[in-house]
């Protein structure tokens, strides 16, 4: 298994990997772009490794943690954050350098036994604390504790003397590092959605905790950021800064995000209709989505970038459309604000999916457009008027 490599400094070094074998990352979300691992190792008077990456690059990453030490031993093994994708080699590494240091916070070294079965002595494990610090020669590891971004262990450390930021998964992005490791090699408009899609999917629910983390970092001078996916940032990295907070803090931008679950078409004409009467609104940014269609991390990073969200649903079994009800609990759990919501939907005999719809409103923060439309059987002459007055509304809170 190959593994990338690349001097960011003279003693600093990238040891990453790509995979695009993995087609779920945590075995739920899309990896059509596939992702990288990324870890790195600083040889200084002391070496020390910063990170592993997912077991099925364990082959390709031993040999360049080798090649790069070329002959010296691995003082510490910093260990970020405790996700198998970034701890999957830890075991292999501690084989190979039986002497080697831990060091972690209290709950790094608890998960260490939960997750590897580990369990350094104490002369083996330095445990740190916010505000630490960790001497290797020239270069020092200030350690900055950031819970919950995204496991109760997460943690960063900076390097003052060149600025270096390694900030575990805050930062880092879907897709694989295709040539460019680092952010001036590539164009990031081409990347900010699989970005975005990762911080949906994987922070976004802990949003809350990302706003404290990023405040933390922000009061640093930072130069360069070594995140564990994507690039490296070492020519702008405000630019990630910048799109983290944004996303974190749920700012969002004028656009509507349609999505329906229709069986045979009824609630997917409503859809369609919609989307029309808000082009004529002069709303310029729609989505529409097929629930059946379109994996939920795809709707859920389109939701999280446009202020507007209206869900449609035909009925199924006197509830709301199955497929749309997983959607709607992948909402729940991420918490979403600062979003304008419409509903609409259709049924047969038997109404129920607009019911479950408002009450899935009423469990969250969201501005609740007083028009709701529900069609029985196909749209008619009255739901269409209806449609386009709840287009009038949204269109207007966009405004």
């Amino acid at each position: 298994m190959n593994c990338l490599y690349a001097k960011i400094l003279d003693d600093l070094y990238y040891i990453g990997a790509n995979d695009r074998q993995t087609a779920l990352f945590e075995n739920m979300w899309p990896l059509p772009e596939g992702v990288s691992y990324n870890a790195y190792l600083i040889r200084d008077e002391k070496t020390a490794l910063l990170d592993t990456v997912r077991i099925n690059k364990v082959d390709g990453f031993i040999n360049k943690v080798l090649e790069v030490l070329d002959g010296r031993k691995l003082d510490y093994l910093v260990i970020h954050h405790m996700e198998p994708d970034h701890s999957g080699c830890i075991t292999d590494i501690l084989n190979l350098f039986p002497d080697l240091i831990f060091v972690g916070n209290k709950k790094t070294k608890s998960m260490l036994y939960d997750f590897l079965e580990l369990t350094p002595d104490d002369d083996k494990f330095i445990e740190v604390k916010d505000g630490d610090v960790l001497d290797l020669g020239k270069r020092q590891l200030q350690f900055v504790m950031t819970p919950m971004v995204h496991w109760p262990e997460s943690m960063v450390s900076y390097e003052p003397n060149d600025k270096i930021l390694f900030s575990q998964d805050i930062f880092g992005g879907f897709g694989t590092v295709d040539g460019a490791i680092f952010d001036d090699q590539a164009d990031y408009n081409i990347f900010r959605s699989e970005t975005r899609r990762y911080y949906s999917n994987i922070v976004g629910k802990y949003s809350m905790m990302a706003v404290k983390a990023i405040e933390k970092v922000k009061q640093l001078d930072i130069n360069i950021i070594c995140p564990v996916h994507g690039f490296v940032w070492r020519e702008n990295p405000q630019t990630i800064i910048d799109d983290y907070e944004k996303w974190a803090n749920y700012e969002v931008e004028d656009g509507v995000v349609i999505v329906y679950g229709s069986m045979y078409g009824n609630t997917e004409g409503m859809a369609d209709h919609l989307a029309t009467f808000l082009a004529k609104e002069g709303v310029k940014n729609i989505k529409v989505f097929d629930v059946s269609k379109t994996h939920a991390s795809y709707i859920l990073n389109e939701i999280w970038r446009y202020k507007g969200l209206i869900l449609g649903s035909a009925t199924y079994d006197n509830s709301v459309y199955p497929n749309m009800y997983n959607l709607l609990n992948v909402l729940k759990y991420n918490k979403i604000k600062n979003h304008v919501l419409g509903i609409f939907g259709s049924y047969g005999w038997s109404g129920g999916a607009v019911k479950d719809l408002k009450a899935f409103a009423e469990t969250g923060k969201y501005d609740v457009l007083e028009t709701v439309v529900e069609a029985r059987g196909t749209m008619h002459k009255e739901e269409e008027d209806q449609l386009r007055l709840l287009a009038k509304e949204m269109a207007e809170k966009l405004k």
